[in-house]
């Protein structure tokens, strides 16, 4: 069972290559907008993607999930045909909605309330969204195929573009919101080249009007499901830019993005989650297995929380030159990390838990249960963030993932019940608050706490999670004997 683990592990490292290493990169932006973009900029482009974000999900309709679904038995049609049809579909209705929205792109950007002077940045979001939406079933695919190395090249070439693009029109070309998004086209079109090696020999015109028919019924219950996701992630923006203003968007936005450690854990995961359960789902303790992967997977994203809770005050006030990591403008919104961190162990939780639905094909379940998420997060934002500012956008983000996990886990349980090691999370979770309580007590304000107080507390945390069992000798022994077996095959 660990060997199978560390596979996974070893699997999600390398997809979390491209996501560690690239957003890595892509974040160390943060430092150039907080300190060459004012909070309004800032709040425009936080505004603008979000509206992008939405619109991703459209243009994909769930054809990258359709393919992989069905790629791993070809039920209708032969290979190339289950990757060309999900692949086209997408092209030709991509091509389409991004014209329309280059052509209505002074009406769009006053809906959205970003003005005239945003005409160009609706109008290169349209073809971000082309360039991007026609890659995603060879993503896919390379997924699919175990071709991670390969994944993890393109997706980091990708971010590594559009930094270069970045600094060149923001740095060098005194460019502002305009550099912004002209480097995410720049890249997304130029990304387009590597995967044409997998296109172009895997591509035919023989379609199947049954698989297209067998895609659809699967993918699209994601359109909605999609776009009540993405609502839990970017409506806040909006929401804020009506309550508030630009600054507000902007200050939230930068902070928000610190959240970029936690979601880098949990997407490199379910990179190699999904393809994972699918393989191994139908073989002798396969259930056994998921349990430990979860309890594991909990040991990782909450020892993560409570390192991050303690210290990122540290490093955003980190001087770089005569810079900030972050810019002071930007630190009364510091408040909100733990907030978002907790929020995307939450997700975590979600993308175990949806091994039932999954399998069993209930993908109809999705667009109720990211539904219900997404009206909770719309209702909190507005009640909350007249309240309490940027604190109430956070609070409902994380509400909103609470609804998320615990509205999958129930229909998953009911199509493919796995025993979780509910006691030992407990006891993660309560030597974590207990931490992180004597944190807030021991330093009220963490910006000038004592490094050594707060490397004590993580030291107490790693100490007690042991004494509480969470994490036995035996895993430790076990994993070591599966390491070695690992090392004596590769040799």
């Amino acid at each position: 069972m660990i060997d199978k683990i560390l596979r996974l592990g070893k699997e999600a490292a390398i997809y979390g290559l491209s996501s560690i290493v690239g957003r890595f990169l892509n974040f160390l932006l943060v430092p150039i907008y907080t300190n060459l973009l004012l909070p309004a900029d800032y709040g425009v482009i936080a505004t603008l993607y979000s509206y992008i974000a939405f619109a991703a999900i459209v243009f994909g309709y769930g054809m990258d999930a359709a393919y992989m679904r069905f790629a791993v038995s070809w039920e209708e049609g032969d290979k190339k045909q289950t990757y060309s049809v999900p692949l086209l579909s997408v092209a030709a209705s991509s091509f389409l909605l991004s014209a329309l929205i280059h052509w209505h792109a002074p009406f769009l950007s006053n809906v959205m309330g970003l003005g005239e002077g945003a005409v160009p940045l609706v109008r290169m979001s349209a073809w971000i969204l082309f360039f991007d939406a026609i890659v995603l079933v060879p993503y896919a695919a390379l997924r699919m195929e175990n071709k991670a190395g390969t994944f993890a090249i393109i997706r980091i070439t990708n971010i590594v573009l559009t930094i270069v693009f970045n600094v060149i029109f923001l740095v060098g070309m005194d460019m502002k919101a305009d550099g912004v998004v002209l480097a995410n086209l720049v890249s997304s079109a130029l990304t387009v080249i590597p995967h044409l090696r997998g296109i172009l020999p895997n591509l035919t015109f023989r379609l199947s009007g049954r698989l297209y028919k067998q895609l659809l019924a699967f993918g699209l219950p994601y359109l909605p499901a999609g776009l009540a996701s993405v609502a839990m992630q970017v409506i806040d923006r909006p929401i804020m830019k009506a309550l508030t203003d630009d600054a507000t968007v902007g200050i939230y936005q930068a902070n928000y993005r610190m959240g970029v450690f936690m979601m880098l854990v949990v997407g490199m995961f379910d990179y190699a989650w999904r393809p994972f359960f699918l393989r191994h789902a139908r073989e002798p303790g396969a259930k056994q297995l998921f349990s430990r992967v979860f309890t594991f997977f909990c040991v990782l994203a909450v020892s993560l929380f409570v390192v991050l809770t303690l210290f990122i005050e540290d490093l955003i006030r980190i001087r770089l030159g005569s810079a900030y990591f972050i810019h002071p403008d930007y630190w009364e919104g510091a408040k909100i990390i733990p907030v978002i961190l907790l929020a995307y162990v939450l997700n975590g939780a979600y993308v175990n838990f949806l091994v039932g639905v999954y399998l069993e094909k209930r993908t109809s379940v999705l667009p109720y249960i990211f539904g219900a998420g997404a009206v909770v997060n719309v209702a909190a934002n507005v009640l909350l963030i007249p309240l309490y500012g940027m604190m109430g956008a956070a609070y409902a983000t994380l509400l909103s993932y609470a609804v998320l996990a615990a509205g999958i886990f129930v229909p998953s349980q009911r199509l493919y019940r796995i025993e979780y090691e509910w006691g030992k999370i407990l006891a993660l979770l309560s030597v974590a608050t207990l931490i992180v309580s004597v944190f807030r007590l021991l330093l009220p304000d963490p910006a000038y706490g004592h490094l050594l107080v707060k490397a004590g507390l993580v030291a107490a945390f790693a100490i007690l999670v042991l004494f509480a069992r969470v994490v036995s000798r035996e895993d430790f022994k076990m994993t070591r004997g599966a390491v070695g077996q690992f090392s004596d095959a590769a040799e």
